[in-house]
C-alpha cells in the first residue's frame, strides 16, 4: 500500500484495543437475518435502520442516552433489537463506532452481532466475550502495569487440578477431576478464596462431590501451582484484569477514554465477578445497555444470577426500561404454554417474568404423551419425527431435548433403528463417551477370558455379569449424590446396564459375548457422520437455540426436575429449564414421559410436577402471585392459597432442611421415640414384601419412612399417608399392612402384600 506521494504506507499503529489483531473480515455467514431467504440491502441511512422494528424494539433503538434495560423474552428479536440499536446510534452520528463494547456470552453470538452490524453498514465496534475483551485488554497493558510478558494462558486446567490433587494426597479418579475444576471455576467466578469455599458452599446449597475442606485444600494448592509454573488460567484473566483496573487509574482512565457506550446480552448470566469488571469499564458513568430475561436462568451452578439485571433499576434509578413481549418465533399455541408454565413459578425471577404476545398464526396444539416405558416412548418419538419429515419438515429443524446427556442413547438408537439421521450436541455420542468405551473394552474382556474371573461366579445371566463388570467402573445399585461428571458417568453405565437386561429379555439363551457382539453393531451403526439431521442435545445445550418441531422426553419426578433439585431455588430454576424448552419450540411441541424404565417394570413413575394443570386430566398447581406484563392470553385469577410454609421439627420447632429430616419430621439430632418393635416388625416384613417383588428395600419404603412410621405409629389411612414417602401408590400397596403391624397384629409373611389376594 502506497501514499499518494508514492512512499510505502507505515502500518497502522498498534492499538490495545484490536490488541495488534486485523479487523475480522466480512462473511456471509451472518449477512442475512435468520430465515431470509435473500441478502437484504444496506439500509440507505439511520432512518431505514429503524425501519421493520416493532415499537418496543424502535424505543431500544433510540434509547441511546443514559442506562437502558431490556427485559426481552424468548423468541422477541432481542438481538435484532441491540444491533439495530448500535447502527442507529452510529449512522446517525451520535455513537462512534470503536468507542461501543457489546459483549456477549459466546463467540458464536459475538460473530452473529458482528455479521448483523456489517449487514447493516456499521463496522468497527467490538462485539465480544467479557473474556475475550479482557484478555485483549491485559495482553496490552500487562507490560505497563506488571512488567515483562503476561504470563502463558491454561487452555485447560484439569491436569495443573491433578497434580495439585496429588500433592496434597488427595486420590481423585476422572470424574471428580472434573467437578473438583468446576468448584474451582464456580469459586473464582464468585470470587470466593480457597479459604471460604466451604462456607460459601454450603451457603449456595452446592452438591459438592467430595469433602469441602478436601476442595478447598486442592483449590489452594493449584493457586500454588499455578504461581510456581508462571501460568494464568481462564477465570485469572478477568481476575487479573480487574486487578489491573483497581489498582492504576491510569489504566483504568484509558479504557474509559476508549469505551464510552456498553452493551451486554444475556445479562441474567453475568457472574459477580463478571459484574465488578463491568462497573470497573464504566466507572462513574451510566451509558449501559443491558438485555436479558430472568426466566431463562438456568447456569446458576456456573456463578450466574439474575440479581444484577432484576437489581438495575435500584442501581440505576433513571434508567430506560423496555419489554419485549411480542413473541415472533412460537405460535400462540406454544406461546401459551410456556406463559403457563412460568404463570406457576415462585421466587424473585417469577416476580419479574414476561408474559409473551405470539405474533405468528395459529398452529397446532402441544401433545401430552405417556408411554409405558423408555424404549416405546424413544420409538414413539422416532415414528412421530417420520411423519415429520413425510410431511416435508427438514431433519435439521427437528430437535429432541433432555434433562442429562445420560438419556440421548436411546433416543440415538431408535432414530439409527428407523434409518432417521441425528447430530448429538453439547455432549459426546453415547458409544464415544470414555466411560462407555472403558466399558466396552471391560465386557470385551469378560466374554472371552471371564471362565476364570473370579468376579463373574455367582453372576447367574446376562445382566448380573454386566452389572458384577459394570461394578469394577463405578456402577452402583443405587445413583451418586448430585450431579456433574460423576452422575453423568453412572448415567451411561446405567444405560448399558439397562440395556443388557432388555437384551437379556429380548434373547434368554444370549451370552454375554452376544451382548458384545451388539453393542459393537449398535457403536458401528451410529458411529456415520451426519450433516443434515436431528438435533439430540440436552436442554442446557439448546439455550440460544430453536427450532420448528421440538420433542421434550423423559418428564418425570426425578428427572425434571432432577432428583438432586432440593431447595425451593434449584426446583425453580429446572422450572426454568421447562420454559426454555418450551421457547425453542416454532410450531411443533410434542411433551412426553413413560411411567416404567424398561418393559415390564413397575408404572412407578409420575409426569413431572411442572405439568400440573398444563395437560388434561392433571390437578392444577396454585398459581402464585406475581407481576407481569400484560399479554394477549387472558387467564382465570388465581386462587387465594395458603402460602406453604417451613416445615418445623416436631421436636424443637427448628425449620427443617434436608429431605431426610422432612422424612422424620425431625431434626436427625432431636431424640427420637420410636416403637423398637413397630420398628423391627417393619423391617422384616419390608424385606420379605422386597423379596417377592425382587426389588431392593427402599424400593418399599426408606429406612427414614421407616423410622418416621416407628415414631409416630399412625392408626388411620389418613395419618399414615401424611407421613413423607407414602404416597398414594404405596399406600393402596401396602398400607393395610403397615397399619396392621403398627396396631399389634402379626401378620402372615406367606400371605404378602395386599395387591397378592388375587
Amino acid at each position: 500500500m502506497l501514499h499518494a506521494c508514492g512512499q510505502p504506507a507505515r502500518p497502522p499503529p498498534r492499538t490495545w484495543q484490536h490488541g495488534g489483531v486485523t479487523a475480522a473480515t466480512h462473511s456471509t455467514l451472518f449477512s442475512q437475518a435468520p430465515g431470509a431467504g435473500q441478502y437484504a440491502p444496506v439500509p440507505p441511512d439511520a432512518d431505514a435502520v429503524l425501519e421493520g422494528l416493532d415499537p418496543e424494539q424502535r424505543a431500544v433503538a433510540t434509547a441511546l442516552h443514559g442506562p437502558v434495560c431490556v427485559l426481552a423474552g424468548a423468541g422477541t428479536g432481542k438481538t435484532r433489537a441491540i444491533t439495530h440499536r448500535i447502527a442507529y446510534g452510529v449512522r446517525a452520528g451520535i455513537l462512534r463506532p470503536d468507542s461501543v463494547l457489546a459483549v456477549t456470552f459466546t463467540n458464536r453470538a459475538a460473530g452473529e452481532m458482528r455479521g448483523r452490524l456489517r449487514q447493516l453498514g456499521v463496522s468497527g465496534v467490538q462485539a465480544r466475550t467479557f473474556h475475550s475483551a479482557a484478555l485483549r485488554q491485559l495482553q496490552y497493558f500487562w507490560p505497563k502495569a506488571v512488567g515483562g510478558e503476561l504470563p502463558r494462558l491454561l487452555e485447560r486446567k484439569v491436569q495443573l487440578v491433578a497434580d495439585a490433587a496429588a500433592r496434597c494426597r488427595i486420590r481423585l479418579d476422572r470424574n471428580e477431576l472434573r467437578d473438583v475444576t468446576g468448584e474451582i471455576e464456580w469459586s473464582k467466578v464468585t470470587q470466593t478464596v480457597p479459604g471460604d469455599y466451604a462456607a460459601a458452599a454450603v451457603k449456595s446449597g452446592r452438591e459438592v462431590p467430595r469433602d469441602p475442606a478436601e476442595i478447598s485444600q486442592v483449590y489452594a494448592t493449584y493457586e500454588e501451582l499455578k504461581r510456581d509454573r508462571g501460568v494464568i488460567d481462564f477465570e485469572d484473566v478477568l481476575l487479573l484484569t480487574v486487578g489491573v483496573l483497581q489498582d492504576r487509574y491510569d489504566i483504568a482512565e484509558q479504557v474509559r477514554a476508549q469505551y464510552q457506550h456498553f452493551v451486554v446480552d444475556e445479562y441474567q448470566d453475568v457472574s459477580p465477578l463478571q459484574q465488578r469488571l463491568l462497573e470497573l469499564w464504566l466507572g462513574e458513568r451510566d451509558s449501559l445497555c443491558v438485555v436479558g430475561d430472568a426466566s431463562q436462568t438456568i447456569y446458576s451452578f456456573t456463578g450466574a444470577t439474575p440479581d444484577h439485571l432484576l437489581d438495575f433499576r435500584n442501581r440505576h434509578p433513571q434508567a430506560t426500561l423496555v419489554k419485549l413481549i411480542r413473541d415472533y418465533r412460537s405460535t400462540p399455541q406454544v406461546v401459551h404454554l410456556a406463559n403457563s408454565v412460568l404463570a406457576q413459578a415462585h421466587g424473585r425471577a417469577a416476580e419479574h417474568r414476561l408474559e409473551l404476545v405470539s405474533q405468528r398464526e395459529a398452529g397446532p396444539d402441544p401433545s401430552y404423551t405417556e408411554y409405558g416405558d423408555e424404549p416405546s416412548e424413544a420409538e414413539g418419538t422416532a415414528r412421530r419425527i417420520r411423519k415429520l419429515l413425510d410431511s416435508g419438515v427438514p431433519a435439521s429443524e427437528i430437535a429432541v431435548l433432555f434433562r442429562t446427556n445420560g438419556q440421548s442413547e436411546l433416543y440415538e438408537q431408535a432414530l439409527a433403528d428407523a434409518g432417521i439421521p441425528y447430530q448429538l450436541r453439547g455432549a459426546e455420542r453415547f458409544f464415544e463417551r470414555t466411560e462407555v468405551r472403558e466399558a466396552g473394552a471391560a465386557l470385551r474382556g469378560a466374554a472371552r477370558f471371564g471362565g476364570n474371573d473370579a468376579l463373574l461366579d455367582d453372576a447367574v445371566d446376562v445382566p448380573s455379569q454386566v452389572r458384577a463388570v459394570l461394578s469394577t467402573k463405578g456402577w452402583t445399585n443405587q445413583p451418586p449424590a448430585g450431579s456433574g461428571a460423576v452422575r453423568d458417568r453412572w448415567e451411561s453405565l446405567a444405560a448399558l446396564v439397562r440395556l443388557a437386561e432388555d437384551f437379556a429379555r429380548a434373547r434368554p439363551q444370549a451370552t454375554l459375548a452376544d451382548l458384545v457382539a451388539e453393542l459393537d453393531e449398535r457403536a458401528g451403526a451410529q458411529h456415520a457422520p451426519t450433516v443434515e439431521g436431528v438435533t439430540l442435545a440436552s436442554l442446557h445445550a439448546a439455550k440460544g437455540l430453536e427450532w420448528d418441531a421440538v420433542f421434550l422426553v423423559g418428564l418425570t419426578e426425578g428427572m425434571l426436575p432432577i432428583a438432586y433439585a432440593k431447595t425451593d431455588e434449584q426446583i425453580e430454576e429446572e422450572r426454568r429449564l421447562l420454559y426454555v424448552g418450551i421457547t425453542r419450540a416454532r410450531a411443533h411441541l410434542c411433551l412426553s414421559w413413560a411411567l416404567a424404565r424398561s418393559p415390564g417394570g413397575r408404572a412407578s413413575r409420575r409426569p413431572s410436577r411442572f405439568l400440573n394443570g398444563l395437560r388434561t386430566g392433571s390437578a392444577a398447581a396454585a398459581a402464585p402471585r406475581t407481576s407481569s406484563v400484560a399479554g394477549g392470553v387472558e387467564r382465570a385469577p388465581a386462587r387465594n392459597r395458603k402460602p406453604r410454609g417451613p416445615v418445623l421439627c416436631r421436636v424443637c420447632g427448628r425449620t427443617l432442611s434436608t429431605a431426610g429430616e422432612m422424612k422424620l419430621m425431625r431434626c436427625e439430632d432431636c431424640p427420637s421415640d420410636m416403637d423398637e418393635g413397630v420398628y423391627d416388625r417393619l423391617h422384616t416384613w419390608r424385606a420379605h414384601e422386597a423379596a417377592e417383588l425382587g426389588q431392593p428395600a427402599f424400593c418399599v419404603f426408606t429406612d427414614k419412612t421407616l423410622i418416621a412410621i416407628a415414631e409416630q405409629v399412625p392408626e388411620s389411612e389418613a395419618e399414615l399417608s401424611r407421613i413423607p414417602g407414602v404416597g398414594a401408590r404405596k399406600l393402596s400397596r401396602f398400607g393395610a399392612d403397615v397399619l396392621a403391624i403398627c396396631a399389634g397384629e402379626e401378620r402372615p409373611l406367606e400371605l404378602g402384600g395386599a395387591d397378592d389376594a388375587d
